[in-house]
């Protein structure tokens, strides 16, 4: 099933959830909304499910205005955060509920409610469980019993709400393997709300970036992590490192340092000297240059090296008005080594890649 909402106005008293969103879900795709608290993500949720009406605008199913469908008449299944299953009923009655809940003309046999619900325990490698209640489950298995009792109902289109956001970060790391491989057997249209990046980015195949209601952008993960189109994706994916500044000539003037214009990419045309900017490089494309004599870069020292894995993590404090400012290099393990950095070390932080955007879309978080 296809989903479009169009013109999707929400509003609880002065607080507006949602300002005219349009988006397109095309048929079997698994697209995260993705976002800070508060930023209408869930909101547009529960308007597709139907568990609330918008203020104005339209929800379209396979191209039919569903505006008015009553929520179980929509076909959507929907697995929340806390699980919602029935502590008194077995794993095996929770998956059966929904089926037996039909309409009698369209309600399965027992017989048939049986041998769905085992084949859905089969698909999330649960069947063992059948006849445990939820509190002797563990966190993981509930999340993955409620997500097979909402495809018993065989749903055109599954939403999720921070379907793991209640786990700890090894087990959602291993749902959300589970869950991308389930779609791809499945290729249900799936839409799945989360503020956790890196979710995002590994299950999806479309992101869309709200904020404050609105649309910030939508593509790819690759695409939005490699081309941030504003200020906000670019600060919400990922770690990246923050300069404020103004055009200085070719360059951004930053506290008493100059960042150089070969790095400097940005897609608003010309940048008036003196206009007021705002440039971001992910901690990858920093370099630390520690000759004493350079004026390469800017200025900072070193506050810590954490070196882990094949990667090492170089924090450190801006100077030479930067100061109050924290930075964060990634670098090899090679590399810090044969820096020789210390604690406290005063050296040239020299971006291979900037992107700048004036001060005032920056301020008011320009949309895509």
């Amino acid at each position: 099933m296809s989903i479009r909402v169009s013109n999707i106005e929400k509003r609880f008293g002065d607080f507006v959830a949602l300002d005219k969103v349009t988006l397109d879900f095309p048929t079997g795709e698994l697209v995260a909304l993705l976002g800070p608290s508060g930023c209408g993500k869930t909101t547009l949720l529960r308007i597709i499910a139907g568990l609330e009406s918008a203020d104005s605008g339209q929800v379209l199913l396979d191209g039919e205005d569903a505006s008015g469908t009553h929520v179980r008449e929509r076909q959507v299944g929907f697995v929340f955060q806390h699980y919602a299953l029935f502590r008194h009923m077995t794993v095996f009655d929770n998956v059966a509920f929904g089926m037996r809940m039909k309409p009698r003309a369209q309600r399965p046999s027992e017989k048939q409610i049986r041998d769905k619900v085992h084949e859905l325990l089969n698909l999330v490698q649960l069947d063992w469980l059948a006849d445990r209640f939820p509190a002797q489950l563990s966190g993981g298995q509930r999340q993955r019993i409620a997500l097979a009792r909402a495809l018993a109902v065989e749903p055109r289109v599954l939403l999720l709400d921070e379907p793991f956001g209640a786990l700890d970060a090894k087990v959602r790391k291993e749902l959300r393997r589970w869950l991308r491989k389930l779609h791809d057997d499945l290729h249900i249209t799936s839409i799945f709300v989360t503020h956790d990046q890196e979710e995002a980015l590994e299950v999806a195949d479309r992101v869309v970036l709200m904020n404050r209601g609105g649309v910030e952008q939508i593509g790819t993960p690759e695409e939005v992590y490699r081309r941030p189109a504003t200020p906000f994706v670019y600060g919400f994916l990922g770690s990246v490192n923050l300069f404020h500044g103004r055009v200085d000539g070719e360059g951004v003037r930053v506290g008493e340092d100059v960042l150089p214009p070969d790095a400097l990419t940005h897609e608003s045309g010309h940048l008036d000297h003196g206009a007021e900017v705002v440039a971001f490089a992910r901690p990858h494309e920093l370099d630390i240059d520690v000759d004493p004599d350079s004026t390469a870069g800017i200025a900072a020292r070193v506050s810590r090296v954490l070196s882990f894995g094949v990667t090492a993590r170089v924090e450190l404090d801006g100077v030479n008005g930067t100061t109050g400012q924290h930075f964060e290099v990634e670098l090899t393990r090679e590399q810090v080594q044969s820096l020789g950095l210390t604690d406290g070390q005063r050296v040239r932080l020299v971006p291979s890649r900037l992107k700048v955007f004036e001060r005032e879309a920056a301020g008011a978080g320009a949309r895509a």
